[in-house]
């Protein structure tokens, strides 16, 4: 049925879709969409969550760690404690120098006691858990003075992270590798600490296995004692080092190695990814050991169906009272019937974005409209988009606010939210996080939205079927089988606008 523009500008006003950013996203907690990998996870089923960006890791890691602390606690005897956070981007640069020295398994001597020091400090120090570490005093003693004769000194602010790490850098500076330390599978690793010659001072007695052992075994008595289980959750691992640099390569490699390490019963590490940089890291030409260990506890890639992405529209859409109110919409059959929910996002939309009997529905539009050359639709995409449909419909409402409107966003409003964020994944995903496949990108832009697999060749020269690759794996290319021509390759529509292309078949 038709609205006045009136009242199309007041639903459109209490209309909020939250941010498509995890971190400022004021309706995550009231607006999530709890799907299989977030039981898994719930369940402690998983332990490497991977996922393209924007798919909803950091969301699902904030979840846990703003939201859920007490449910977790209370219910399943679990404390969290969380590594890696917004502010991590800037801070892990100023120690980019430092960072370049570290071997890989320097890295992991710098894992294992950034690590060990989020469960003194979040844990075992937090006074928040004093009455539930009662029963194991003399452990949480024993655990305190390790950490001490290990030289792990005490910072001021625990959650200053540029002091976390600049101690810990300090610490590993010191360190030589010497002798071994064990895993709980047997595998060992050659890692031994020595202060060295600048220091001044004599051979440290704590070995990094001592360390190890001992400081790992002194907390699992005090979960044990406690009847608990610590969940250490590290995140946002693709802002702190330089993408794609050998230094990001030996720095995630050790990560995953050192979860070998932190694979007690009662102590978890939680490891947020990009699924990209997880094959980066483990297709690595040296190879990675116990590969099949490390991704034993692995999720499924966080992927959306159509129906969770309508979910999570609707849900959004609908968050606030007054938007039901206004639509007649009940919040009980929003979250139990999805023929009602379908019904409520049309209340919205138009039946279709473009006219002809054989158009898509709307909703299907959005999903295929938003989905990348590896079939993958992401909540921040979907997010953006219809972000701004809004603000372009309210913008056109409030220029001429007399009369009629068939929907509350319409045809004209959606197509350019495509189009922004069709310009925003140009420089935000392809620019900015693949400069090293950026001129190859360049040739396909103001060309043909689909290529024979001979004209893209022609297009790329040398060197094509590696770039070809490339494309595929980040989602810009799709290939697929066109009868007649054979192998094939398609821009999605994601990237159309951004990159100017035309629609059709090149020669």
């Amino acid at each position: 049925m038709p609205y006045q523009k009136a009242r199309a500008i007041d639903v459109l006003r209490q209309i909020d879709f939250g941010s498509s950013i995890a971190e400022t996203d004021q309706l995550l907690e009231t607006a999530r969409v709890e799907t299989s990998v977030f039981h898994d996870l719930l369940e402690d089923r998983v332990d490497l969550i991977p996922g393209t960006k924007g798919s909803g890791k950091s969301a699902l890691n904030r979840i846990i760690t703003d939201f859920l602390p007490r449910r977790l606690l209370s219910q399943r005897k679990v404390v969290v404690a969380y590594g890696v956070q917004s502010e991590g981007d800037s801070v892990f640069h100023a120690y980019k120098e430092q960072f370049d020295r570290l071997s890989e398994d320097q890295f992991i001597n710098f894992w294992c006691v950034y690590l060990v020091s989020l469960a003194r400090d979040r844990f075992v120090k937090n006074g928040e858990f004093s009455e539930l570490l009662r029963s194991s005093e003399r452990d949480v003693t024993r655990f305190l003075d390790l950490c001490r004769s290990c030289r792990i000194p005490e910072t001021p602010n625990r959650n200053r992270l540029n002091e976390v790490l600049g101690w810990v850098l300090q610490l590993i500076g010191r360190f030589k590798p010497r002798a071994k330390y064990g895993t709980p599978t047997g595998e060992y690793y050659q890692l031994e600490l020595e202060f060295d010659e600048e220091t001044k001072e004599p051979i440290s007695s704590q070995t990094l296995g001592t360390f190890l052992n001992e400081i790992l075994d002194s907390l699992g008595k005090i979960l044990q004692k406690s009847d608990l289980t610590l969940w250490l959750m590290v995140d946002r691992l693709d802002e702190i080092f330089l993408r794609r640099t050998e230094t990001e390569t030996r720095a995630l490699r050790a990560l995953l190695r050192t979860s070998r390490v932190f694979n007690a019963t009662r102590i978890r590490l939680k490891i947020f990814l990009r699924d990209d940089i997880l094959d980066q890291v483990t297709d690595s030409p040296e190879g990675m050991t116990a590969l099949s260990h490390i991704t034993g506890r692995q999720s499924d890639r966080l992927a959306w169906s159509q129906d969770q992405i309508l979910k999570l529209i609707v849900n959004r859409l609908y968050a606030r009272e007054e938007v039901r109110l206004l639509l007649g919409v009940e919040q009980e059959q929003l979250n139990t019937n999805s023929a009602y929910r379908e019904a409520a996002f049309y209340k919205i939309f138009p039946p279709s974005v473009h006219g002809g009997k054989r158009q898509s529905p709307t909703l299907k539009w959005l999903y295929t409209h938003t989905m990348d050359g590896r079939n993958v639709v992401t909540p921040r995409d979907v997010i953006d988009l219809l972000t701004r449909a809004k603000q372009k419909q309210l913008d056109e409402y409030e220029a001429d606010s007399v009369g009629d409107t068939p929907w509350i966003i319409c045809k004209g409003a959606i197509v350019y939210g495509l189009e922004e964020l069709s310009k925003r994944k140009k420089d935000t995903y392809l620019k900015a996080e693949f400069p090293h496949f950026w001129p190859h990108i360049l040739k396909l832009c103001q060309g043909r939205t689909e290529y024979s697999d001979v004209s893209l060749s022609a297009v790329f020269g040398e060197g094509a079927s590696s770039i070809i690759r490339n494309l595929t794996s980040i989602g810009l290319l799709q290939e697929y089988r066109r009868q007649n021509v054979g192998k094939t390759y398609k821009i999605p529509h994601l990237y159309r606008t951004g990159l100017e292309l035309t629609q059709g078949m090149s020669e």
